[in-house]
């Protein structure tokens, strides 16, 4: 861009910001200024925190961080869509649920990517989106619901378990092409996982197994979120078309009702007239019968 070209009420710091990539927020999230589409980038890093404060030393997204952003792009008009780059090694469920159903009653496009690992509960976070990609070098680790510190080993904490594992099945077969019994059967494999059951599937097998989308890189989805913004917009458009020609017709509808009302009710007053006329004479100032032909003056 060209510094010349910019009116002189701007200074030049302005200049420089529209120049350059402009930082959006402290999350480290950059959007450009020049793109074709003004898309929001989304990273979930590292462990995802939960209720509960993890060590310093841990690289965490904290999902009080990640709710009300979420919240903020979908009441932004300026925004068109979501890039969600993801390489987490899972960590609390409830969050992580929490933020895959956010993401997924949006209604601005989306698009996941999975680079590095998508692992635990990071597998629902990347089926959350309208479309999921993920990097062939990427795996993502299947396993049964697990935690951490005193248990109690009674049968009401084995079917709190449980059933947080059917949400979890429940809410990845919703949002994937794969099945609740395949889902489950990655999750209960024996022989693979050195110290727990599950599966780890890299980036082509997440794709066969109907777990993810596509397989492809950065511009595969990049390309595949102005695919649908621009989807988006055109259904936005012919549903204005739509409405508004539904309104032109009612209208038309309304104005043909009135005008054929008009007509005859102007027709019911002109032969109202005639009749009157026809029955009544002017000159003699008598009344015809009905029936009568002849109301003529012959004197």
């Amino acid at each position: 861009m060209d510094k010349e070209r910019i009116t002189n009420s701007e200074s030049e710091e302005e200049i420089d910001e529209q120049i350059s990539v402009r930082q959006s927020d402290d999350n480290g999230v950059f959007a450009s200024v020049n793109a074709e589409h003004n898309i929001h980038c989304l990273t979930v890093i590292g462990q995802i925190e939960g209720h509960y404060i993890l060590p310093p030393q841990n690289k965490t997204t904290k999902y009080e961080h990640i709710m009300p952003a979420l919240v903020a792009i979908e009441q932004d008009m300026s925004i068109e869509g979501l890039l969600i780059i993801l390489n987490t090694v899972g960590g609390d469920v409830e969050a992580g649920l929490a933020i895959s159903e956010l993401i997924a009653g949006m209604s601005k496009p989306t698009v996941s990517i999975v680079v590095g690992g998508g692992h635990s509960i990071g597998v629902p976070l990347a089926v959350s989106a309208k479309k999921s990609f993920i990097v062939p070098s990427a795996t993502m680790t299947i396993h049964p619901v697990r935690m951490n510190g005193l248990l109690l080993g009674i049968p009401q904490t084995l079917s709190y378990f449980e059933r947080m594992q059917e949400r979890i099945i429940s809410f990845v077969s919703k949002n994937s092409s794969i099945k609740p019994e395949r889902f489950r059967e990655l999750m209960m494999k024996k022989d693979e996982l050195v110290m727990d059951v599950g599966s780890v599937l890299d980036g082509e097998n997440a794709v066969k197994e109907g777990l993810i989308d596509s397989l492809g890189g950065l511009s595969d989805a990049v390309q595949c979120l102005y695919s649908l913004i621009e989807e988006n917009k055109c259904d936005k458009f012919v549903c204005k078309k739509k409405t508004v020609d539904t309104k032109s017709a009612g209208s038309t509808t309304k104005s043909a009702k009135k005008t054929t009302s008009k007509k005859n009710g102007t027709g019911s007053r002109a032969t109202a007239k005639v009749s009157a006329f026809r029955e009544y004479h002017p000159r003699t100032g008598m009344t015809a019968k009905r029936g009568t032909t002849d109301v003529s003056d012959r004197s």
